[in-house]
């Protein structure tokens, strides 16, 4: 049997979690933690094979959560359960000893996928997830100069209309470029192209 352990905040999330994995004969949610000093006290009773480790918790967050966790208990899998796709995040976490990373917004089929695979011990990226290695270095040669300028514009939540009214460009110049950049990315829609965006501020 998988024991899982899951640290996550979102009531609703758990709960479809839990229903998803009830019909599951290999694996068995033992308990749920909303903070990484919740975790910590899950882990020593209980002691899972994996946990599902929110990165951005409060009093402890995912990634000094994991490190004592894998100090303490080396043989628990951890797999990273994020909303964002941060490179930053991704490599502390592997650092650390993180065996797996996946996105909240992926399916749980995905989940189901990610918990085996760590437990049979190999490892598990989301599909989603661009490799932290490459990727940073990569988006700005793949974009051009003004794909860039309106990505900077997106982050700050500006509109294609808004966008084209500050460039002085037509709204479908902008939505033209918003396609390409989706395309180089290799991203799902204009959901995922601001969040991209968003995350990207830092660089900007």
């Amino acid at each position: 049997m998988i024991t899982v352990a899951l640290a996550e905040d979102h009531q609703a999330l758990i709960d479809g979690i839990r229903s998803y994995l009830r019909y599951e004969d290999d694996i068995s949610i033992i308990g749920h933690a909303n903070n990484g000093e919740e975790l910590l006290k899950l882990v020593r009773m209980k002691r899972p094979k994996v946990v599902l480790c929110d990165i951005r918790m409060p009093k402890l967050d995912g990634i000094e959560a994991t490190k004592i966790i894998l100090k303490e208990f080396p043989h628990t899998k951890v797999v990273a359960f994020t909303m964002f796709d941060q490179d930053e995040a991704v490599k502390q976490m592997l650092m650390v000893g993180a065996k797996g990373y996946i996105l909240k917004n992926s399916s749980l089929e995905v989940l189901l996928e990610a918990i085996r695979t760590v437990a049979s011990g190999n490892t598990y990226y989301d599909k989603k997830i661009h490799q932290p290695s490459a990727e940073k270095n990569s988006s700005k040669s793949l974009l051009s100069s003004r794909e860039w300028e309106i990505l900077q514009l997106i982050a700050k939540g500006l509109t294609s209309h808004e966008i084209a009214d500050e460039l002085f460009i037509g709204k479908s110049t902008v939505d033209t470029h918003r396609k390409n950049m989706i395309r180089k990315l290799g991203l799902n829609g204009s959901g995922e192209l601001l969040r991209y965006a968003v995350e990207k501020k830092y660089e900007f």
